[in-house]
């Protein structure tokens, strides 16, 4: 017996159509207020992450008034001179490109203060927030205190910055960097973090901001569920940003295209608890528990 398609045609069945609003948001052109990229929850379709990208030149600015999100503010690229409420967190940056030198210094800014972010160099400014939680915090996170980790083997050897990990005392919010070389795979093999169900796994939305090595390269990005309702592959490209509201999300990288991408995530409890794929588990080649610090 066949199963008709959607088009009346007969053929395999055909999987519910996804109600998941788009997930792939490209990068726009820097606007007046130097915002190359960006979403919150009403356009992102979902409840906790806020997220822009500036793209500054010396002596420009962002700022934040205070409220209660959560807020944390990298320089991705550049220096800029970082205030959280009257607190001056001096002079921030540690690379001219993401591709370069330690770490981005992390600041976390706990809700209720205001942020100022004014360039001393082109920069790359990350500012995410998210509803404040039952911790309170601000704190400058230095490059030397990052743990960078060498994580997997052959083409899934990537490397990863620790930048906010659940280690690390926050509120709501979770972020990594990582480095995959041009050929080699990450967020692999696919896991999930769509369900509140600790310690086996925690809900966590999360999305992918992305950079390549050569501004021309591109990555691979899958984000599906077990019964498919969502499956979309999707080719970041310089830029770009993923979402991931749920579902398993691996990433390729073609060859030729190192791939350097940010993590933030955040949920209703603040854990990184996730379940693998069972069909590629037997991929498994980290540890979780037990990251190792590289030589430096």
């Amino acid at each position: 017996m066949t199963v008709p398609l959607t088009d009346g045609e007969p053929g395999v069945r055909a999987m519910p159509a996804s109600s998941a609003p788009h997930l792939l948001r490209r990068a726009a052109p820097r606007d007046a207020t130097g915002l190359v990229s960006g979403i919150d929850p009403e356009s992102a379709g979902w409840d906790w992450i806020t997220f822009q990208v500036y793209r500054l030149t010396p002596g420009e600015s962002v700022t934040r008034p205070a409220d209660e999100q959560e807020r944390l503010v990298l320089v991705l690229e550049g220096y800029a001179r970082v205030r959280a409420g009257v607190r001056d967190l001096g002079v921030v940056g540690s690379r001219a490109s993401v591709f370069d030198g330690p770490p981005a210094p992390v600041v976390l800014v706990e809700p209720g203060l205001a942020i100022s972010v004014v360039a001393d160099s082109v920069a790359l400014v990350a500012i995410a927030a998210a509803p404040g939680g039952p911790v309170r915090r601000t704190a400058l996170i230095t490059s030397g205190e990052i743990l960078v980790e060498a994580r997997g083997e052959g083409n899934t050897a990537r490397r990863i910055h620790h930048l906010l990990p659940p280690s690390q005392v926050a509120g709501r919010l979770i972020a990594f960097e990582a480095y995959t070389p041009g050929g080699n795979w990450s967020s692999y093999p696919p896991h999930k973090h769509d369900t509140e169900d600790p310690p086996t796994e925690a809900k966590l939305e999360e999305l992918y901001y992305y950079r390549f090595a050569k501004p021309q390269g591109f990555a691979f990005a899958r984000v599906y569920t077990s019964d498919r309702r969502l499956d979309e592959a999707m080719t970041p490209m310089d830029g770009d940003l993923v979402l991931v509201p749920e579902g398993y999300h691996p990433v390729g990288v073609p060859a030729g295209y190192d791939c350097w991408y940010l993590n933030v995530m955040a949920g209703p409890s603040r854990a990184w608890y996730f379940t693998l794929d069972p069909d590629h588990a037997w991929l498994m080649n980290w540890s979780p528990t037990a990251p190792t610090r590289e030589i430096r």
